[in-house]
């Protein structure tokens, strides 16, 4: 008898066993029911100014070169630069272009900058522009990458809409090299 007893002890423990095991789920991670946010925040490409010294610019405003970092996941492979600067106006109901649209550029890759030939190109479209308002002094002046597909004359739901990057500010000083800007209105 006492050896049936322990036979049947040890069915009943072994039964009790699977079934606390049954009974028991998969207790994975901890994360199953928490949804994961996107890796990457915000517009696809983030932009910085390179620490690098710049040499003036003959034009007379030199933008500093423009690195990105991109979400690997929304690389493109043309972009435009757009820069907007605070345009004087002695009427506040004139509309007068602040906007300076580039032409498109090939970018690769998930980290680079913008090429110094094409940032010049934006220091010389920028100073005529600039100059036509005789403007002097320091400027404000905000810079985005955009789709490449942006049009020259981009309303501002255009641009919202084909934005890659935020807006990175800068104050940069024009000095205004035009001989018949001498009284010349400054941008402060």
């Amino acid at each position: 008898m006492r050896n049936t007893f322990g036979w049947a002890l040890a069915g009943l423990l072994a039964m009790g066993g699977w079934a606390l095991l049954a009974g028991c789920k998969s207790q994975g991670t901890g994360n199953e029911g928490i949804p994961i946010g996107p890796k990457w925040k915000g517009e696809p490409y983030r932009l910085a100014f390179d620490a690098k010294q710049l040499k003036p610019n003959r034009a007379g405003i030199t933008i500093p070169i423009i690195k990105f970092t991109a979400n690997p996941d929304a690389l493109e492979h043309r972009a435009t630069l757009v820069v907007r600067f605070d345009a004087p106006s002695a009427d506040k109901n004139a509309t007068l272009p602040n906007q300076m649209v580039m032409a498109p550029i090939d970018i690769s890759g998930a980290d680079g900058s913008l090429p110094a030939d094409y940032m010049d190109a934006a220091d010389k479209g920028l100073a005529q522009i600039l100059e036509g308002y005789c403007m002097k002094g320091k400027v404000k002046i905000r810079l985005a990458l955009a789709r490449s597909s942006l049009t020259p004359q981009a309303t501002d739901d255009e641009l919202n809409e084909k934005q890659l990057s935020n807006w990175l500010p800068v104050e940069l000083v024009f000095k205004n090299p035009h001989p018949n800007c001498k009284s010349g209105s400054s941008a402060q």
